[in-house]
């Protein structure tokens, strides 16, 4: 799965590629207001210019489900694009994404010149992986290269579908980056290993729970996820976020560790409040308590300060992180200690350190230590299903290195 042909593995002089990006930026007012998307895309649609292609940009934004919406085009990622690479990205207005504007701009390019094409959702098709959308979008190219990893784990048209119909079909640097990093660290991993899951909820993560015991050295449990394992354990956990469909499930897992000589690491104290902060960001009066004094009336919303070294100190030792998931409620000043800990002994280590997207991606990222990290993943819901140690279908849809 984890060997794919690249772009640098191909020759484009003179051929129509169509790139798909996942520019899915957030847009306030018509104006980008993050462009960390466009800017991760841009070595891979320079070295493609610079080899004299003929580049043709693809990209879903948002959900339009099927019809044109104009505050979901792309035309203001087209006007960003043309200023970060110093040329002009012609915009192919059809509502029907390969339409006429598409076919003349395409028709009339030089080497080196950029298209962009409309949001690929303006078409129903799209998400189904339908033929007759792929099949247009596969007649306006010679060469296919995916480099949005953010939605490699969907089999759609721009990612997957099209493959069917262009021989020649390889990722970009972006989706090589992440093959690497995230396939690396679960498959071959520099040892010790060590997994920190967050975040809500244990179904979101069951399945990373299941495989990452038999991946990893030290498995880190906090967020609210947590005291679903400390219920499994015997304890109260008060108001505390509790998922009780999958208590039998996280004493099954902790039996799993145990059998596999794991370490898996739960939370010894946490900072609780009466209620959840309402607006997230409010003021709110916390306690730090041990998880086994936990107050009946009120709700874990961090890990504490004992529980945050504990982790610090087993991240210290390691050679490979991988994090997915916040300690924490860590949108509030208050209760983003224990994420801000965590984050920090990440930066601090020398170990290979990869956040697995998502809501970490943002904590870090919002908390200053992005820079720290080895590799921050563009996508979440992705980055969990190779953790899960899932096929996915947009990796999978790129020709293999013989």
């Amino acid at each position: 799965m984890l060997n794919k042909k690249s772009v640098d593995d191909i020759n484009v002089k003179g051929q129509r590629v169509l790139v798909r990006c996942d520019f899915n930026v957030p847009l306030k007012d018509g104006k980008i207001t993050d462009e960390n998307r466009l800017v991760a895309a841009l070595p891979t649609i320079k070295k493609l210019i610079a080899d004299g292609g003929k580049v043709i940009l693809c990209s879903h934004l948002g959900k339009p489900k099927g019809e044109p919406k104009p505050e979901l085009s792309l035309a203001p990622v087209a006007k960003r694009l043309s200023e970060l690479l110093g040329q002009e990205v012609k915009f192919a207005a059809d509502p029907e994404v390969v339409g006429p504007n598409a076919k003349a701009a395409v028709e009339a390019m030089k080497d080196g010149d950029v298209v962009l094409l409309e949001n690929t959702r303006y078409r129903a098709e799209e998400t189904k992986n339908g033929d007759e959308f792929s099949k247009e979008l596969a007649s306006l190219a010679d060469v296919f290269v995916n480099d949005a990893f953010g939605t490699a784990h969907r089999a759609h048209c721009s990612n997957v579908g099209v493959t069917k119909y262009i021989k020649t079909c390889v990722v970009g640097y972006l989706m090589q980056k992440e093959i690497n990093f995230l396939g690396n660290a679960v498959n071959n991993p520099e040892r010790p290993f060590v997994a920190i899951l967050g975040g809500a909820k244990v179904a979101d993560k069951l399945n990373v729970i299941n495989n990452l015991p038999e991946k990893c050295d030290t498995l880190i449990i906090g967020g609210g996820m947590a005291f679903t394992f400390l219920k499994a354990k015997g304890y109260e956990v008060g108001a505390s976020l509790v998922d009780d469909e999958k208590i039998d499930y996280c004493k099954e897992m902790m039996a799993k560790a145990e059998k596999l000589g794991k370490n898996l690491m739960l939370p010894v104290d946490t900072v609780a409040a009466k209620a959840f902060p309402n607006p997230i960001d409010a003021e709110i009066e916390v306690v730090e308590v041990p998880v086994e004094a936990m107050p009946a009336d009120m709700m874990g919303l961090d890990i504490g300060p004992k529980t945050a070294e504990a982790y610090a100190e087993a991240v210290k030792s390691a050679k490979t992180v991988v994090w997915n998931g916040p300690m924490g409620v860590f949108e509030n000043p208050v209760l983003a200690k224990g994420t801000i800990a965590v984050a920090k002994s990440l930066a601090e280590t020398d170990a290979t350190t990869i956040i697995g997207g998502g809501d970490s991606a943002a904590a870090v990222n919002t908390l200053g230590f992005g820079d720290k990290m080895t590799h921050i993943s563009t996508g979440g819901g992705a980055s969990l299903e190779f953790l899960e140690g899932k096929e996915l279908p947009g990796v999978a849809a790129a020709n293999d290195r013989q």
